[in-house]
């Protein structure tokens, strides 16, 4: 189950997501915000690492104005590692080397078809299992 989540910045994206989601067959779970209305990232970005770090979900998506405070916001939390992702590259190295379990995005940065595809690319890529990344997770995850 993928967790999605937002603020009033990253609404619009977040249900172009859901859309692909939802065409893919994918479960997820939105965690909010539900309309355009100002909120507060860290709201949502705590929504979502909780329901990782709980099990209720796998992998998570945030997306705000830029992905950088939401990710920040995330990032808080022990066992998460959220990763802003603005092309494919970055989504699949951050799941191969990073073992990222949040893709974070700005909706302020990147269009739909390309936030599209870096979700397919973060969702379908997995972790590579190397020592060397396994030991540089341990020493972020202190």
């Amino acid at each position: 189950m993928i967790a999605i989540g937002s603020d009033h910045g990253g609404f619009g994206l977040k249900q172009e997501i859901i859309a692909y989601l939802k065409d893919k067959g994918l479960e997820y779970k939105d965690y909010g915000t539900y309309t355009e209305e100002s909120c507060d990232y860290p709201v949502y970005a705590g929504k979502v690492a909780r329901a990782i770090l709980s099990g209720e979900c796998d992998r998570g998506i945030l997306i705000c104005g830029t992905g950088i405070g939401i990710s920040i916001a995330a990032n808080k939390f022990k066992g998460i590692r959220a990763a802003v992702c603005h092309d494919c590259f970055s989504a699949q190295a951050t799941r191969e080397h990073n073992d990222a379990n949040i893709l974070a995005m700005g909706a302020r940065v990147v269009g739909p078809g390309l936030a599209v595809k870096i979700t397919d690319t973060f969702l379908n890529t997995e972790f590579s299992n190397d020592e060397r990344h396994i030991n540089r997770i341990r020493q972020i995850e202190g």
